[in-house]
């Protein structure tokens, strides 16, 4: 007899009355995504109480101070009176928010234990009671550390407490974020304009705009962009700005360029120009995917010789190298580009003469030892610093959908198989998101987490967190969701098996199934089918649950076909496991459930992708070669022997 949830808690509870205090003194470290690198639970947590000082000191931005505000609103705190003394005696709750070297910031950070790291985007956060009230002191080394303690301030705050904690924290990589660099259908303004939101929740700080299919970014990059559009991207600029997020400007016009053209570096400046004046501050120049066996012009081949690797990358230097001189001379910082041949370490002419003649300051892209690449390893990224004179920036084409393997996928797998360890050898990671914005999210929070401490980083938990992100804190939804990612599992390579497996979790009950029906174990057949019952219940109902709870409205739309294809699955599953169980029984109704099973996957199977939304298009797949397969085996998987006839 299997034992309850309630009474395995409740003898768990009567077991430790004993030897613990009262539970109300009982206190348990929150959950912060991205881990940090340092956090201690301090003490039981604290009361808010309805009214907080806020004590605050310079380096804290306007938007910071708005998120801590929003914080403690949410949190019950009705009303928030600002001060720029911190009392010796707090009789209510008293918020410090500024940078390290501060006079209230410093006495909170002692009396606390807090202590701020001497690292780029480092924070301190800590709580504790103090007094008749309590104390919680946020300081940033810069302005995005600060920004970032914010952001971990939300996490420690729930049903009007929080958490009496001490975290020191800093990012393992200096870049981390996403490049909007897919083919197909680029995302809406709104779109970028939330994903920085997104990425700013989970402290990341660059946000790459290239997408393949803006015209005036490739095609026609030497044309002005038209006024409404240069206004709405400015708007996505100053959103970015007020997230702590580098929003990078790049331009593709290796399709057409010609590096010898006095007239073509002048037009590359003037659309960095124009960009600079909507407040970008960071640029880069993408030559991939060109041809560079040939000249576009040619002057070309007069001014760097014949085609070929080494020529081409020689043209190319120069005309980086003229950029990289402009943006020091404005105090801009460093370029980025993604060079021609942008994965692999094999030595080739290239390599050699774009490491030969590139400014060392210009940031190189890499996608790691292919296209896409079924794991990253430390030994791999050494490779790639030796082969482009310095460490690369990683471009991780996941999870990317714009390739023939992707038709009809959406990639919510999580981020894995990137060996800790990289943030010594790169300068940072970014994801190739998919053309679905909302649904990228799971896999990009990994990354994301992964580059902010590769070496704590959990794979399942942050999975978890990001699906908790989509459903608002929802606990329910949040289930559903990873009930409905596992179906959306595989991630496939360009012509190579998949680095992440199908529905790992819903084979694995299958698997268990199809070896207890092969076994005749009669116990293990009924568990399994149970157990696989309960998976197909939860599949069936987890899309209502979906669109009910999740509280970013892009997702329902984005995934909207694959929720309906998942949902006949679950109910085709359902009638498959009722018909087994029938057939076990000896009862006449088993083939009524299969026939009725295969009419529900034929609907499911003539689902499609939205039209448009991505580069490929076609029927969507939902745990394809688990789901189908076992319900197209399962009539053959038990045999019953039929009736007598009466004439016997």
């Amino acid at each position: 007899m299997r034992e309850s949830r309630s009474l395995r808690a409740a003898v768990l509870a009567l077991a430790m009355g004993s030897a613990m205090p009262a539970l109300a003194q009982v206190s348990t470290a929150p959950a912060i995504f991205p881990a940090p690198v340092s956090l201690r639970l301090s003490g039981p947590s604290v009361a808010l109480g309805d009214a907080v000082v806020l004590v605050r000191e310079a380096g804290a931005d306007a938007a910071t101070e708005k998120l801590v505000r929003a914080v403690l609103t949410e949190a019950g705190v009705k009303n928030i009176r600002v001060e720029t003394v911190l009392p010796k005696r707090l009789y209510l709750t008293h918020v410090v928010i500024g940078g390290a070297g501060g006079a209230a910031v410093r006495d909170a950070l002692a009396r606390t234990g807090g202590e701020v790291p001497a690292k780029a985007e480092g924070y301190a956060l800590a709580s504790a009671a103090q007094g008749d009230g309590a104390l919680i002191v946020l300081a940033g080394r810069d302005g995005d550390g600060l920004y970032h303690a914010a952001q971990s301030l939300r996490q420690i705050v729930a049903r009007g407490r929080v958490s009496s904690v001490v975290v020191s924290d800093y990012p393992a990589m200096p870049v981390r974020g996403s490049i909007e660099g897919f083919y197909g259908k680029p995302w809406s303004m709104a779109e970028r304009e939330d994903h920085i939101a997104f990425l700013a929740r989970f402290k990341a700080n660059t946000y790459i705009y290239s997408p393949k299919d803006d015209v005036f970014a490739r095609d026609k990059w030497r044309d002005p962009y038209p006024a409404d559009t240069l206004s709405a991207l400015g708007k996505v600029v100053d959103v970015a700005n007020r997230e702590h997020v580098n929003f990078v400007y790049a331009i593709s016009p290796g399709p057409s360029i010609c590096y010898s053209d006095a007239a073509d570096l002048e037009a590359v400046r003037r659309k960095f120009a124009a960009l600079r004046g909507l407040g970008v501050r960071s640029f880069y120049v993408a030559l991939d995917d060109i041809e560079y066996t040939k000249w576009n012009c040619p002057a070309d081949e007069a001014t760097f010789g014949a085609p070929g690797q080494k020529a081409a990358a020689a043209a190319q230097a120069k005309l980086l190298n003229a950029v990289q001189a402009d943006l020091t001379a404005a105090g801009h910082g460093s370029l980025t580009m993604v060079p021609t041949e942008y994965y692999n370490t094999t030595e080739s002419p290239y390599k050699a003469e774009l490491r030969k003649a590139l400014d060392p300051r210009v940031v190189v892209q890499w996608t790691g030892t292919d296209v896409v690449p079924a794991s990253i390893s430390v030994s791999d990224a050494k490779n790639a610093t030796k082969a482009f004179g310095r460490k690369t920036l990683l471009w991780d084409n996941y999870p990317v959908n714009d390739f023939g393997e992707t038709t009809g996928r959406l990639l919510m797998a999580p981020y894995d198989r990137r060996q800790a360890g990289l943030s010594a050898e790169l300068s940072g990671i970014v994801s190739n998101p998919m053309n679905q914005e909302v649904a990228s999210r799971p896999a990009v929070a990994g990354l994301l987490a992964f580059s902010w401490n590769d070496r704590d980083y959990d794979v399942q938990r942050t999975w978890r967190a990001a699906a908790l992100d989509l459903a608002g804190g929802d606990a329910g939804t949040a289930e559903a969701l990873l009930t409905f990612f596992d179906t959306q599992h595989v991630a496939p390579t360009f012509g190579h098996l998949p680095w992440q497996p199908q529905a790992p979790k819903l084979r694995a009950l299958i698997d268990t199934a199809r070896d207890a029906l092969a076994d005749n174990d009669p116990h293990a057949i009924e568990t399994a089918l149970i157990d696989l019952g309960e998976a197909a219940d939860a599949l069936a109902a987890a899309p209502d649950r979906i669109r009910a709870g999740v509280v970013v409205p892009g997702f329902v739309h984005e995934t909207g076909p694959w929720l309906d294809a998942a949902q006949l699955w679950g109910r085709a599953l359902r009638l498959t496991v009722d018909g087994l169980a029938a057939a076990r029984a000896g009862q006449p109704g088993a083939a009524r459930y299969f026939a009725e099973a295969t009419e529900l996957t034929k609907k499911a199977a003539a689902i499609r992708s939205i039209a448009g939304a991505t580069r490929f298009e076609g029927p969507v797949k939902v745990a394809d070669g688990v789901l189908d397969s076992f319900i197209s085996d399962a009539p053959g998987l038990i045999y019953v022997a039929p009736a007598p006839s009466p004439k016997d």
